[in-house]
């Protein structure tokens, strides 16, 4: 049985430049370093077991983003879509809701000393922020907020 060869790579020197740049940055997320490691490894003219033993990664793996590089370039190495249900909500409509929260209810009429998530998600639409919304997601939006540092009022 033939034993299928690896794309070969060829770099110019501004994608070596990025893909050093994402390789050894300290900022990078991981995901983005495995696959320019790979990337500049296969243009070494390195085989995919070879990388795949250096880095740690599946075979498959390897062999992924070194076809996907060789097929699309560098944008090759982005996430693509994914699949799922389509949001809901747009970001303009979150961040309402947010800055809604922020408010005292009673700078908006409403008789209350505070929001409750359920009376948020009842003044959201009434004000047609959205035809509905659940009191769960507007709980879960200033969730986020609170556990990524960002003051949320109201939640």
């Amino acid at each position: 049985m033939p034993v299928a060869t690896a794309r070969p790579i060829v770099l110019t020197a501004a994608e070596r430049h990025r893909l050093k740049k994402a390789a050894y940055g300290h900022s990078t997320p991981h995901r983005d370093r495995l696959r320019a490691q790979i990337v500049l490894q296969a243009a070494r003219g390195r085989g995919n077991a070879a990388i795949a033993r250096e880095t740690g990664a599946h075979l498959d793996t390897v062999r992924t983003w070194r076809v996907r590089f060789a097929d699309g370039g560098l944008a090759a190495l982005a996430d693509r879509r994914r699949c799922g249900r389509p949001r809901c909500f747009t970001p303009v409509q979150v961040a309402e809701v947010k800055a809604l929260a922020c408010q005292l209810p009673a700078e908006t009429g409403t008789p209350l000393s505070r929001w409750s998530c359920p009376e948020l998600a009842r003044e959201v639409v009434v004000r047609r922020i959205a035809s509905s919304i659940s009191a769960s997601t507007v709980r879960r939006w200033l969730g986020a907020c609170l556990s990524n540092g960002h003051p949320a009022c109201g939640s």
